[in-house]
Formats: structure tokens, sequence, C-alpha cells
């Protein structure tokens, strides 16, 4: 990235710079792989680039669709330009089907589909390693207004509606996903971060059986290798279906 550009902030997995105009950001996608709140690294080439071509294609999809969020534009293949937003310090996962962490913490066999979405907060604090919160400890917290919560609960829902139908369309099972939000400059509230594979659970409805095939960053925390092979499978799908 040019100099002139200063860095802002690097999270795990992008690296955000400064732009000439105030209210846009550019986010650079990086090929580190982490997991477990970054206890397991790894890097792979070209992950930044397909995470930020996926990412883009979907959020053009959720613009159309009338989901307000920060993508404005690709500057090249593992960069975006985005709206400048004061990212809200929440994950909001919505889980279709049980797995993971939900099946480790309650007596849900893996697999299960919910009868409704179900939709986790969990507090966005590394040193706290990410903790599971409920509605009324966001409240104490003042972390968001109970208006403002509704509202990204309302849009999360929103979304899984689009992103399922979408995903279905390109033989892929939504399984669950993570959002993060933030306030723009009018103090409008947009989705931002990604969407990608490294956080959404995407399983290939192209089996035969009742085989679990994940396309997304199990591969990688689970040892199942084949992770670039996966998210470039996606990416071939999206771009053949749009």
């Amino acid at each position: 990235m040019n100099n002139r550009y200063g860095l802002i902030y690097e999270g795990k997995a992008k690296k955000v710079f400064s732009h000439n105009d105030v209210d846009k950001v550019i986010i650079e996608f990086k090929d580190d792989a982490t997991a477990f709140n970054a206890l397991k690294k790894a890097k792979f080439e070209g992950k930044g680039k397909l995470n930020c071509l996926i990412s883009a294609r979907i959020f053009e999809h959720l613009v159309k669709n009338n989901i307000p969020n920060h993508f404005i534009e690709l500057k090249n293949e593992n960069t975006m330009i985005a709206k400048k937003i004061k990212v809200i310090p929440l994950e909001i996962v919505l889980r279709n089907t049980a797995y993971g962490s939900l099946c480790k913490q309650t007596t849900i066999k893996p697999g299960t589909t919910l009868s409704k979405p179900l939709i986790d907060f969990y507090l966005k604090n590394d040193s706290l390693n990410d903790p599971l919160i409920t509605k009324d400890r966001i409240e104490l917290m003042n972390i968001i207004s109970s208006k403002d919560l509704e509202i990204i609960v309302d849009l999360t829902l929103k979304i899984n509606g689009i992103l399922k139908s979408f995903f279905r369309n390109i033989q892929l099972q939504l399984v669950d996903f993570k959002l993060e939000f933030g306030y723009d400059l009018k103090n409008s509230i947009l989705l931002g971060d990604e969407i990608s594979p490294d956080n959404c659970r995407l399983w290939d409805l192209n089996q035969k059986d009742d085989t679990i095939v994940s396309l997304d960053k199990d591969r990688f925390r689970n040892d199942l290798g084949g992770l670039i092979d996966a998210y470039s499978e996606i990416n071939q799908r999206i771009n053949d279906f749009i």
C-alpha cells in the first residue's frame, strides 16, 4: 500500500488505511488465517484476494436488496474502498443449523436444523476472548441503545434470508455467519467487515449422501486441508451465477 495512506487499524485478516476522502477508508485483505482467537495461525497465498472478491460481490448483491453496507468499490483484487464507519464492538452470529460452539455449549446435536434462526451476541474484545453476552449486558455496558440493537437484529434476519437464497442458488448451505456493524458519519447503521468463507460456514450441497463438505474456514480450523481450493470454488460459483 502507498505510504501516503496512513494505517488506521490492523486486524487478524485485514488492514484499514486512510483515504483522501475523510468519508472513506481503504481495506486491504491479508493472506493470514487465524482460528481459536488467533491461537492457531497460518498464511495462505491468495486467500486475501479471494475473500476480497467474494465480499465485494456479496456486498453488491446486498445493496441491490436494500441492505445498507460500507462497500463502495474494488480498488484492486485484494483491496476495497469502503465508507468510514465507527465499528460497534459486537459480533452478531446468526445460526440456521447447529454446529461448532453451539453444540459444545448445549445438548443440541451437530447438524440439527434450528426451528428458527438463532442470533447470538459476542463482545468484540480479544483480551476477554470475545465472550457470549446478553442483551441486558449490552445495555448495562452502554455499548448500543436497545433501539439500535433491534435495528441490527432486524437487518441480520433480512440478510440471512437474502444470503440463504443467494448461496442455495450456487449449491451451498448457509449454516451460520458472523456480522459486524458500525455507524457512518451521519450516524446511520451500516453492515461492515466482510462476508466471505472466513466468517460464513458453508456446506456443499452437491454431495450425494449426508457427508458434510465444508467450503469455509473450518478447513483450516479442523485441519481438513484444501482451504484455497474451497475458497476458489466459492468464488467461481459466484462468478458463474452473477
